[in-house]
């Protein structure tokens, strides 16, 4: 099997199961609530939907609208090239950046949807990207916390050596580890805009958070921008789960079976983990927009006690 063969499987595999792990996501809040919920594959049909759509842009809206769907579709395509999806091992574009960078591509995919929020001249993506702003003085000094102490502790940048670490007896159940795992998860939920953060399925628009940035947003334009918020959430998970959780399921040679092998076993990890996630978002409520400030904080200081432990191991 070639390597760029299982490089494109990759992408692939987080272009095709990103909108299956959303619609399991949401079969399952639902099932929790006591609603039947929709069918698991819906999030395809909803693409499929949007894709056979007119896009309408404001006549005032800039070639920032044009460029920006693009460019947040792109880039967890791209994140993916980087990060061990099926492989413990590197594949041929895997050295075209690190943690950093793939940090770097995913930030800068977000501020392109931002300003594609505030191009469109609306008062609600405006709000919206206001309160994204307040969320994000959090975020992002947790992620680079989090992106930092991985790093120091591994020696390295590149996240197929960073989960081999990772998993190494010194760290696998170490202290240090377990809260930079945790800090990733609460990083994950704030990123994805999931409770207590944010309610991904709200539909009003004072208390939309996330779902503000595309209110203005149709037809292809909302394919590309949803398409592209799931596959980040997947990224997201996927650099949890491999990186910094445990390597394990992926692929230790290039053959066809365990390639294949590695597409059932990293989605069974996934779906597992996003189940976990919705379990622990049923217990809650969506907390008011300065509470988020509390979370956000608590993740941080876990994130250090995590770093400083590290440091002193």
């Amino acid at each position: 099997m070639s390597s760029y063969l299982a490089q494109l499987m990759q992408v692939l595999f987080v272009l095709g199961f990103a909108p299956l792990l959303k619609g399991i996501m949401d079969r399952y809040r639902a099932r929790l609530n006591g609603r039947h919920g929709p069918p698991i594959w819906q999030p395809y049909r909803d693409l499929r939907k949007w894709w056979s759509k007119e896009t309408i842009r404001s006549n005032r809206t800039s070639w920032i609208s044009t460029g920006a769907p693009i460019v947040y579709f792109i880039a967890p395509i791209l994140v993916a090239m980087l990060i061990p999806v099926l492989t413990t091992f590197p594949l041929p574009f895997a050295w075209m950046g690190d943690m950093l960078g793939g940090g770097m591509i995913l930030g800068g995919a977000g501020l392109a949807l931002l300003f594609a929020a505030l191009d469109s001249g609306s008062v609600y993506p405006a709000l919206g990207v206001s309160r994204i702003r307040l969320i994000g003085t959090f975020t992002e000094p947790l992620s680079l916390i989090l992106v930092f102490t991985a790093a120091s502790t591994a020696g390295a940048t590149i996240p197929f050596i960073v989960n081999q670490i990772w998993v190494s007896p010194d760290w696998r159940w170490s202290i240090s580890h377990g809260l930079l795992v945790v800090g990733w998860f609460l990083l994950l939920i704030a990123e994805a805009g999931r409770i207590p953060v944010d309610n991904p399925s709200t539909a009003q628009e004072l208390s939309m958070i996330d779902p503000a940035r595309v209110f203005e947003s149709s037809g292809p334009d909302l394919a590309l921008y949803e398409w592209g918020g799931w596959m980040k959430f997947t990224v997201l998970s996927i650099i949890l789960m491999n990186v910094l959780t445990t390597p394990w399921g992926l692929a230790t040679r290039l053959h066809w079976i365990s390639v294949l092998g590695a597409c059932i076993l990293v989605a069974a990890k996934l779906i597992l983990m996003a189940l976990v996630l919705v379990t622990i978002e049923a217990g809650f409520a969506k907390l008011r927009l300065i509470r988020n400030v509390d979370y956000l904080t608590a993740a941080i200081v876990l994130a250090a006690a995590g770093a400083l432990g590290a440091n002193l191991i």
